[in-house]
């Protein structure tokens, strides 16, 4: 059985992430969202798209390699 955890922790990375970061520019300007100016949800929800992104990244990368004569 050859799973790669990077993939599905990818898969959940980004999913929480485009809601996560959805849901801050759906409430952006609204008060009491941003007491700094910042979205807070939206820019998290970036970074925790980001991670996503590289872990599905790094597991299709991992999965190219097995296929070119790994063990």
């Amino acid at each position: 059985m050859r799973l790669d955890v990077r993939l599905p922790i990818g898969a959940l990375f980004s999913v929480l992430g485009v809601l996560l970061a959805a849901y801050g520019a759906a409430t952006r300007g609204r008060p009491g969202t941003a007491p700094t100016g910042v979205p807070i949800d939206l820019v998290w929800g970036l970074v925790l798209l980001a991670f996503g992104a590289l872990m599905l990244a790094l597991a299709r990368r991992g999965m190219r390699g097995r296929e070119g004569g790994g063990y």
